[in-house]
């Protein structure tokens, strides 16, 4: 015959909950005194480290001729399809060129997957992270938004070779 588990008998200060009190006001005090974490927005910006994915742009080489080279894996691997590009020819050695690039800022997850499967490190995410739009025209992204000095990105870039 199986025997009844007896519950254990609690004492005063347990009945009346002292101890988890006592923990949970120590918890408080502790953390009153920490330094504030709180950032002060427009006053004071925040400079996101190289990791941070922020919104994507093309990289546009010293030059001013841009990296892509319109392959489009960026296009087929967006989740969210934000990315459209039409590839046109170039009489340079790298034969094609996107002739349309635009990406719907307002369907962009900041995902990455276009930064991770473009062979040339064409689209980057950068550290931008004040998007505003009054309308839906203003949030859709073309080359002359998007195209970015290769200096400004140099940061991010060598974190990505790093990674990889």
């Amino acid at each position: 015959m199986p025997q009844k588990k007896r519950s254990k008998d609690l004492n005063f200060l347990e009945k009346i909950y002292l101890p988890e009190i006592f923990n949970g006001l120590m918890l408080t005090l502790k953390n009153m005194f920490r330094p504030n974490v709180t950032m002060q927005y427009p006053e004071q910006k925040f400079i996101p480290p190289a990791s941070y994915r922020g919104r994507p742009v093309l990289v546009k080489e010293n030059d001013d001729t841009e990296r892509c080279v319109a392959c489009g894996l960026c296009s087929r691997v967006c989740p969210a399809l934000a990315i459209e590009v039409q590839p046109d020819e170039t009489a340079l050695e790298k034969e094609r060129f996107p002739k349309l690039f635009e990406i719907n800022m307002l369907r962009c997850i900041f995902c990455g997957f276009c930064e991770e499967v473009c062979p040339e490190e064409a689209i980057v995410m950068s550290k931008d992270y004040e998007l505003v739009y009054t309308n839906r025209e203003d949030a859709i992204y073309g080359k002359d938004k998007l195209l970015v000095p290769v200096e400004e990105l140099s940061d991010r870039l060598e974190f990505l070779r790093n990674f990889k």
